[in-house]
């Protein structure tokens, strides 16, 4: 692997504002319940407070961008992103100045994380995109963004998108723009992410698929004569739950899975979760730390109402334990 990685391994929090599932009644999101969480994950050490992105899922969500803009104002320390941001279902002009604004707003703290979707098709419909074409359209979208930060005049002719002499102003904070951290793990998905991307963020893989999946990016990336001038950045959303026993905790991460993506996630989280006591979740992160993830984001799942809890425990029990990593 000649990927140019981090020498050290730094660790954040998926999720602001998510509603406990199941529930019944009207969900009512509060400031105060982002302050507490963002000002937790500061306190407690963690680098990094991640949202993720949907326009209709199986669960109520909320605008990530938005999101991140209030986090901003309770920490001046954390790294924030977008875990990932569906890129297809938008117009790239649109998210341009949205994410130059709010790099201006994170005071340069943004790290753009972008996806493909498709697992839902009718937020596509809804935004009259074909969910065949999330594909090219990403990939199109990624040229629009990098043109349109330059904060000169710019122009575009593509299969999706066309425009002349545009001039975008201001361009972001971070010279070049945020970076740009790709998801997916086909292979198109991995190429895309050694010719545009400044990272991948993957998911729901094993640390074998992980190595080979950097593997496949360094290869494309040689192929095309790419080179990482910003270094490159290796992460990876895990899903996790600390409990007192393994069975405790498969058992919640099942639950909440399973609820969240509608269908039967216990396999699933078997295979692809870091579950159990903080030893047997830390021994699965040195597994992905072994293969190069460099960046990981923490998906705590279970009832929501423990996130609190949860956040502490993992700092109390479990960071230090990877302090060698850190």
């Amino acid at each position: 692997m000649d990927l140019p990685l981090d020498d050290r391994l730094r660790i954040g929090i998926q999720t602001l504002h998510r509603r406990t599932e199941p529930a019944e009644g009207p969900w009512l999101p509060a400031i105060d319940e982002l302050q507490r969480q963002v000002e937790l994950v500061d306190r407690c050490g963690y680098d990094s407070q991640w949202v993720g992105d949907h326009i209709a899922f199986a669960i109520p969500m909320l605008d990530p961008l938005l999101q991140l803009a209030q986090a901003a104002m309770v920490s001046r320390r954390l790294q924030l992103g977008t875990a990932v941001y569906l890129v297809p279902l938008r117009q790239p002009a649109s998210i341009a100045k949205q994410v130059a604004t709010l790099d201006h707003l994170t005071e340069g703290r943004l790290v753009f994380g972008v996806g493909v979707g498709g697992e839902f098709a009718k937020e596509f419909e809804v935004c009259g995109v074909p969910v065949g074409e999330r594909g090219p359209r990403l990939t199109e979208s990624l040229a629009v963004l990098r043109k349109l930060w330059t904060g000169e005049p710019a122009s575009h002719k593509g299969r999706f998108f066309q425009f002349e002499q545009v001039t975008m102003q201001p361009p972001p904070r971070q010279a070049s723009g945020p970076p740009i951290w790709c998801g997916g793990r086909s292979d198109a998905a991995l190429k895309r992410t050694a010719r545009l991307a400044d990272g991948w963020m993957s998911y729901v893989v094993t640390p074998d698929m992980y190595r080979q999946g950097l593997d496949k990016i360094a290869a494309a990336a040689r192929e095309c004569g790419r080179v990482f001038d910003r270094g490159f950045a290796a992460s990876h959303l895990l899903f996790t739950r600390v409990d007192d026993t393994y069975e405790k905790a498969l058992d919640a991460a099942t639950l909440s899975l399973s609820t969240r993506y509608a269908m039967d996630f216990r396999k699933a989280a078997q295979r692809y979760c870091a579950l159990g006591t903080p030893q047997q979740v830390v021994e699965r992160i040195r597994e992905f730390h072994a293969v190069g993830v460099r960046h990981l984001i923490l998906d705590f799942v279970g009832p929501y109402e423990e996130r609190y809890d949860v956040i502490e425990r993992f700092a109390r029990d479990a960071l230090p334990l990877l302090a060698d990593l850190r």
